[in-house]
């Protein structure tokens, strides 16, 4: 099932997707349970009853889950290719234990970060002119707890959806620690719905990332070093993962920074994320006005 939260006739809805027939159709939700996005079905034993079909081209798409309620778990270098690359380019403050790590790097961002489809990616040269793209598959938590288990993990997967993990280079390079640089306003494009765990294999599936239509990531998802339920098992080995949580799973070889010289996005830039079964995250680039 796709699932998308968008705004129709001046309010926030949450619907069913057809791809095909290009509509979404509403679920009969509260206002409260509405400005919670797609979370507010997780737990549901059986979906709310949906109104009529009204064509995507009339409403204006949001972020699956427009605020995650916490920090979104992010997974660092977790593609061999990209992890190399990243390693190579002098900004990787853990380089010293290895291109490869022998664990999971997790790090977060905040959720105020996050924006939706065809939001602007804002470039603010004050702060940095070093942004990067990463495309990724996100996994969103349905079942929550502590101390999972990899055999486990999956049942405890709700669905997943895309993130653009834009990242400040310079900044990242400049910490040892990636909050900052990964964090920026506006730097976690979501979207464009979220699809339940049944929906797609997530060990053979495409994702792929152009920049005005040139192809820079071109992968599969099959490829991951750490794959979901490892990353699940370490994750939730000290810390209770909750219902709504949102991990990004990493990103593979072709960001703006394996380019000599670099690739960085620009102001008028054009980003899309595709994931097959997902469909296609775009966002544009915008300089930040005075």
């Amino acid at each position: 099932m796709k699932l998308a939260t968008y705004q129709y006739d001046g309010k926030r809805n949450v619907g069913v997707v057809d791809a095909l027939a290009r509509t979404v159709a509403p679920f009969d939700l509260s206002v409260d349970q509405a400005l919670r996005g797609v979370s507010a079905l997780i737990g549901m034993d059986t979906p709310p009853a949906t109104g009529a079909p009204v064509p995507l081209a009339d409403v204006v798409l949001e972020a699956p889950l427009p605020r995650p309620e916490r920090n979104i778990f992010c997974v660092g270098k977790n593609y061999f290719e990209h992890a190399h690359e990243f390693s190579r380019s002098g900004f990787d403050s853990s380089a010293a234990m290895g291109a490869v790590p022998n664990d999971p790097i997790i790090f977060s961002k905040v959720p105020d970060c996050v924006i939706g489809p065809e939001g602007d990616i804002i470039i603010d040269p004050d702060v940095s002119e070093a942004i990067d793209y990463e495309a990724e598959l996100a996994v969103i938590i349905g079942e929550g707890g502590r101390g999972i288990s990899k055999d486990d993990a999956m049942a405890h997967v709700w669905g997943y959806t895309i993130v653009n993990d834009i990242t400040a280079r310079d900044l990242q390079g400049r910490y040892s620690q990636w909050l900052i640089g990964k964090s920026q306003d506006t730097f976690c494009p979501m979207g464009p719905w979220a699809v339940t765990r049944d929906e797609i294999d997530i060990g053979d599936t495409p994702i792929r990332c152009t920049v005005n239509g040139e192809l820079r990531q071109d992968s599969n998802t099959g490829l991951l070093i750490f794959d979901i339920p490892t990353i699940i098992a370490t994750i939730s080995a000290g810390v209770t993962l909750k219902p709504g949580d949102v991990i990004a799973t990493g990103t593979p070889a072709g960001v703006g920074i394996g380019f000599q010289p670099p690739k960085y996005l620009r102001p008028g830039d054009v980003v899309e994320v595709e994931i097959e079964g997902l469909g296609t995250l775009r966002n544009a680039c915008k300089r930040r006005s005075v």
